[in-house]
């Protein structure tokens, strides 16, 4: 909901052409963070005068005297100027204080952007004296929907909706990611609709081969299914040997803890519910969008053991020491081990 409010704030702020004195702009998604910041100095300065009336600078950088400056220089030739402090919670005491007597009585004719460093925590007093933007990180299908909506308003060409699953699918959460694979895919199209062949062409990405595809044929413990994917999930965008063992790992815990609750009595029915809601209370990584996630683990628990999860996180644990400092082994070769490794429990399951 956090971030529903920054959008509508920020909307209604670029809409109207009328700003607050100064707003607070911070959360966990620097992307939509700094497209705020964007959209903002769009609307609010001039592009013929923006030279003159727009000032960036670090809160390290800043004492009293020169915040003092920055926030009190009048604009030239317009009508208002924009002053962007970054990491703002890195403000010296001295600046800090200044900063504190200037928001009791902001000027009309600066708008101050104060921008919180990555994974700051919120500043209370920032929030009550400016406007507070919080930017969470979008979850479950608001990714698809974002995926669509950018193709559409930053590059003007439509994306299916089977193919933005399947992007979502592919490359996960981060919109700087899925920005850059649209750029691509728009022009690959050259203004035609973004289709699953288009991905699959430009970006390598096809539908059953996901790092998705991979982790669920680890839950079925087809062994020969995820051996065979291995090579065509490290060959997509930002994907290592290091990013699918943590995927791995994350699931296999989350099958274990899943296990847990359905033996302390849980509903099965309610399993896929609190699987959300720990992947939004913890932030972990799964690999994969949260939705698709929570089903596949709330279908899988039952069908694993603890001991077994037990096992596949110490072979796990080996596989990311290996990664990180093996100078023999390949990726594709520490991969296909750990995975041998988790699905050896079923196979001698059967065999007794």
């Amino acid at each position: 909901m956090a971030t529903d409010a920054a959008l509508k704030t920020l909307r209604d702020a670029v809409k109207k052409r009328q700003f607050d004195g100064a707003y607070y702009v911070y959360g966990d998604d620097e992307y939509q963070k700094n497209e705020a910041v964007k959209q903002l100095v769009l609307a609010a300065v001039d592009p013929a005068t923006r030279d003159f009336n727009l000032d960036t600078r670090r809160a390290a950088d800043l004492d009293a005297e020169s915040l003092g400056s920055l926030l009190d220089t009048p604009p030239m030739m317009a009508e208002r100027r924009v002053a962007i402090i970054r990491e703002v919670g890195a403000l010296r005491k001295d600046a800090r204080s200044a900063l504190d007597r200037y928001l009791k009585h902001p000027s009309h004719e600066t708008l101050v952007l104060l921008v919180a460093a990555p994974g700051a925590k919120a500043d209370k007093a920032l929030q009550m004296s400016t406007t507070p933007m919080e930017f969470s990180p979008l979850d479950g299908s608001r990714v698809s929907k974002w995926i669509a909506h950018h193709a559409k308003s930053e590059l003007g060409v439509e994306i299916t909706e089977s193919a933005a699953d399947l992007l979502h699918e592919a490359v996960g959460n981060d919109l700087y990611q899925l920005a850059s694979e649209l750029d691509k895919l728009a022009s690959y199209t050259s203004g035609a609709p973004i289709t699953e062949d288009a991905i699959g062409a430009a970006v390598g990405i096809r539908r059953g081969e996901t790092v998705s595809d991979f982790l669920d044929k680890v839950l079925q413990r087809d062994a020969t299914g995820a051996l065979n994917l291995i090579p065509h999930v490290l060959a997509q965008p930002k994907t290592s040997g290091v990013s699918v063992v943590m995927a791995l790992s994350t699931q296999m815990l989350a099958l274990a803890w899943g296990r847990c609750r359905l033996d302390s009595g849980l509903p099965a029915g309610r399993l896929e519910g609190e699987y959300f809601q720990l992947l939004k209370s913890t932030g972990a990584y799964p690999g994969r969008p949260w939705t698709g996630a929570a089903r596949a683990w709330a279908m899988a628990a039952r069908e694993w053991k603890t001991s077994e999860c037990d096992r596949a996180v110490t072979a796990l644990l080996a596989a990311d020491v290996a990664l990180k400092e093996s100078r023999v082994s390949s990726e594709n070769q520490i991969l296909a081990t750990t995975v041998l490794a988790i699905c050896a429990a079923s196979g001698r399951r059967r065999a007794a």
